[in-house]
């Protein structure tokens, strides 16, 4: 995965990734060039003392080292920018991947992994990129470069080469293979702790309340700790690394040296010969041990190509169909919202929601979440779906956007199988209000445009006063362009509700979609909230899930859920007078006298 990562995102950069290695090429020709004038000004300078050869000889090596000096800023920056570029494109097309996702894809992987492969996983690869083309490139050509000018100047002592460099290969090759298992681990315990902080973070207020701040410290150091373990063993090894390269070197010294004079002894080898000899046998192994150094990243590099991957293959189960319907005169702008909103409704499209036979399991599952649902959600008509915890109430809404496809029968708007509209299409039409009313980081304005990104001042007060939210706005100091801080925890829950609602209803869809989106208001607010909201839904089709029966008691039709089944439909006074599951439910709220 690691070379089909290179390959195909570094294509883009092919001449500038050719322009690394022509310039490497060069600056390692040069490095190699410099000892054999070295050994020429030994042996026809210093040795007859010939000063004229050294100064012209010594110059001669001064140019080559400014080429070599160049070359190789040059080629390190085309690799630096090369590198940065391909963790730019990988990072892209994983955050474009996971957009693509339904909510089954967010669910099998996870918000933390996610986070870990888009981020650290990316890195690992993006570093280990440019160590290749800062390293890896100069190490074969220096090693071969280096063995057969190492021949040239003597071949009985490049008998040493035999045992020298697989030697040296080996113990690194036996360290790198070791490492390879504590690197997987590693890339797992990251998420773990990255999963174990996001928690923490984001359910902080609820630690203090319940005093549980020793427990989470604890759960925190757990992971931690093994973090910590797995990185101290993957460490060790690379530590033990360095010590045995340099053990190797030395003792390569130690019998070059050896060797060499008795060559000289001998007559043999001259001393320049000698000198240019042992730099080419360091050079063979600082080859060999830059190589070891890439391939102590290749490991954990390869293992983050399998988890981007795993992210990049992964292809999403809400898809487009490959031949789309269209909505008569529904128009989409480029913002994503529908154009014919405002128009008569014989103009565009009604937003009537049909559920017929309707059933939904997630995989892996024992048994369906939805069985056999049928209905039809009216425009101008509010529908409303009660029932138990955990009895599919906001699986069937979730059904209605496309975040989950249904895995029997059909959901149809304005008699169209949502799986055959485009996302974009079918989701102008959407207002959607999510059960855990989630707000961006920035301003009031901001989110609220994320509903309308062309909303003026006007339309925004307006929207904020249908949602009760206008007062507290207003008393913010800023008004409108008050910061809001990441998931909006800067607002009572109740005002991120109302928020979330004002920014669906600036939309003006065809379609409300609210799941228990006013249960953290009071009675009073939510009375004034769904008064509010009649003259503005009155052409629309509303879906609303709740918990409280008063949110819904006004509404044309309820519909009773029981382990997703519907086993009452009607208005609140029939449903009151005839379904137990119902009356169940009102009874465990209000007294049957307040139902009434």
């Amino acid at each position: 995965m690691l070379v089909t990562l290179a390959r195909k995102y570094l294509g883009p950069y092919r001449w500038a990734v050719v322009a690394v290695l022509v310039l490497q090429l060069v600056q390692t020709l040069a490095a190699l060039y410099l000892p054999s004038l070295n050994a020429d000004i030994i042996d026809n300078g210093v040795v007859p003392g010939d000063i004229g050869y050294i100064w012209s000889t010594g110059g001669w090596m001064l140019v080559v080292s400014l080429g070599q000096v160049v070359a190789s800023v040059i080629a390190v920056y085309f690799g630096a920018q090369v590198a940065t570029a391909f963790g730019r494109d990988l990072r892209r097309d994983v955050f474009h991947s996971v957009q693509t996702y339904s909510a089954r894809e967010m669910a099998q992987f996870g918000a933390p992994t996610l986070i870990t492969r888009g981020t650290n996983d990316v890195q690992q690869v993006q570093m280990t990129v440019l160590m290749t083309f800062t390293i890896m490139v100069m190490a074969p050509i220096m090693l071969v470069g280096g063995v057969i000018l190492a021949l040239s100047e003597d071949v009985s002592m490049s008998a040493l080469l035999l045992v020298i460099v697989p030697v040296l290969a080996a113990s690194a090759g036996v360290i790198v293979w070791r490492m390879v298992p504590h690197f997987r681990r590693m890339q797992k315990r990251i998420d773990a702790i990255n999963s174990v902080l996001r928690e923490q973070i984001t359910g902080l207020r609820v630690v203090r309340a319940f005093v549980r701040e020793r427990r989470e410290t604890q759960r925190f150091g757990v992971v931690n700790e093994e973090l910590f373990d797995t990185s101290l063993r993957a460490g060790r090894l690379r530590a033990l690394t360095f010590p045995v390269v340099m053990l190797i070197m030395n003792l390569a010294s130690v019998a070059v040296l050896w060797f060499g004079a008795h060559e000289i002894e001998a007559g043999e080898m001259e001393i320049g010969s000698l000198t240019a000899f042992l730099s080419y046998i360091m050079y063979i192994l600082m080859a060999v041990m830059m190589s070891t150094m890439i391939f102590m990243m290749i490991p954990r590099a390869a293992v983050a190509a399998e988890r981007i991957g795993e992210v990049l293959d992964t292809e999403p189960s809400v898809v487009d169909p490959e031949h789309p319907v269209a909505l008569p005169g529904l128009r989409v702008a480029e913002d994503g919202s529908p154009e014919s909103n405002g128009s008569p409704a014989s103009a565009g499209p009604r937003g009537r929601v049909t559920f017929e036979n309707v059933g939904f399991g997630y995989p892996g599952a024992e048994e369906p979440v939805l069985h056999d649902l049928t209905f039809t959600a009216e425009p101008g008509q509010i529908t409303a779906i009660i029932g138990s915890t955990g009895s599919g109430k906001s699986t069937l809404l979730n059904l209605v956007p496309r975040l989950f496809d249904a895995t029997g029968g059909t959901v149809r708007v304005d008699g169209v199988d949502v799986r055959d509209l485009l996302q974009r299409d079918l989701g102008s039409l959407m207002g959607l209000v999510p059960q855990k009313a989630f707000l961006f980081t920035g301003t009031v304005a901001d989110n609220l445009r994320y509903g309308k990104p062309d909303a003026s001042e006007d339309e925004m007060w307006a929207a904020l006063e249908v949602a009760q939210a206008r007062d507290f706005v207003e008393a913010l100091p800023d008004g409108l362009e008050s910061v809001v801080a990441q998931g909006g925890s800067t607002f009572s829950g109740g005002q991120r509700q109302r928020l979330a609602i004002a920014r669906a209803v600036i939309r003006k869809p065809r379609i409300y979609l609210f799941d228990d989106s006013f249960s953290a208001l009071d009675y009073a607010t939510d009375a004034r909230l769904r008064a509010a909201l009649r003259p503005q839904t009155a052409d629309a089709t509303v879906i609303v899930v709740a918990q409280r029966v008063a949110t819904i008691r006004d509404a044309e039709q309820i519909l009773v859920l029981d382990h997703g089944r519907i086993v009452g439909r009607g208005t609140h006074a029939q449903l009151l007078a005839d379904n137990p599951t119902y009356q169940e439910i009102v009874t465990s709220q209000m007294s049957l006298e307040e139902a009434a």
